[in-house]
């Protein structure tokens, strides 16, 4: 017996220009709407999907918005304590060399806590990506300064805005991680168009192929929004982060060797 194919399957599917890859779960997304986070997850989810490495691909998510991730990655995915996400991603890629690791990590974890961790394993040259998505503020904990915040920006612990008498400068651990020698791939980019989602997986695929390749750390700031944290409506806080957080965090390749 042949099977029976509705027309409008056909159809259907011959229009598709987008499917969701099945290494994202079907969990609702409990990100506040608007969010670039939920954006990210599905550029690193279908890298891990094309390059079919899934079986062999390990997260680790520490403390914030950042640890939700497990909830909608269908791969392996391990909490860390707060900041320390390089440090037991390095301790898992040391006994399972062959294995993918990527830790994925807030400004808040891996500029304040986790300096220390990032710097180190990025010195050490180990063999990871480090995804760091970089809104500029805590976004689960109540919206407080972070050391990405910058100067001027109001939050619940700066609420008349960062001076840098009081705070200092705004770190910018791209440009940091870049002069270290273990470094091997370090690009900052976004998630706010159609164009720079393009750009952003791109540099995420090469982040995986670094490591099939045994390069070293690979590391990819993505500058996103929070429009819960920044009092601002989607829409006004992309504009926002375009005319403010840009300038201050230039997209783009640093290091590629």
């Amino acid at each position: 017996m042949t099977e029976n194919i509705k027309l409008e399957d056909i159809i259907k599917e011959e229009n598709k220009v987008f499917g969701k890859t099945a290494f994202l779960t079907d969990n609702p997304l409990s990100y506040c709407p608007g969010c670039g986070h939920g954006t990210a997850h599905r550029l690193i989810m279908e890298v891990i999907d094309e390059m079919d490495i899934a079986e062999d691909t390990i997260g680790f998510a520490p403390v914030g918005c950042a640890v939700l991730a497990y909830d909608f990655m269908n791969v392996d995915m391990q909490q860390a304590a707060h900041g320390r996400a390089p440090a037991v991603a390095t301790g898992f890629k040391r006994v399972y060399p062959n294995k993918y690791v990527f830790t994925y990590q807030g400004d808040g974890d891996l500029a304040a806590i986790g300096t220390a961790e990032t710097i180190h394993a990025c010195n050490r040259g180990e063999n990871i990506t480090i995804i760091f998505i970089n809104n500029g503020i805590y976004g689960m904990t109540g919206g407080q300064m972070a050391p990405t915040t910058l100067i001027g920006m109001k939050s619940s612990t700066s609420p008349y805005g960062r001076t840098q008498e009081l705070a200092g400068h705004p770190l910018k651990m791209t440009e940091i991680v870049a002069t270290l020698p273990g470094t091997r791939f370090v690009a900052r980019h976004a998630v706010h168009t159609p164009s720079a989602v393009r750009k952003a997986k791109k540099a995420i695929r090469k982040s995986f192929e670094n490591q099939k390749d045994n390069k070293g750390v690979s590391f990819i700031e993505i500058v996103a929004n929070c429009n819960s944290g920044w009092k601002m409506t989607p829409v006004v806080s992309n504009e926002w982060m375009v005319e403010n957080m840009f300038p201050y965090y230039p997209l783009g390749t640093l290091k590629d060797e």
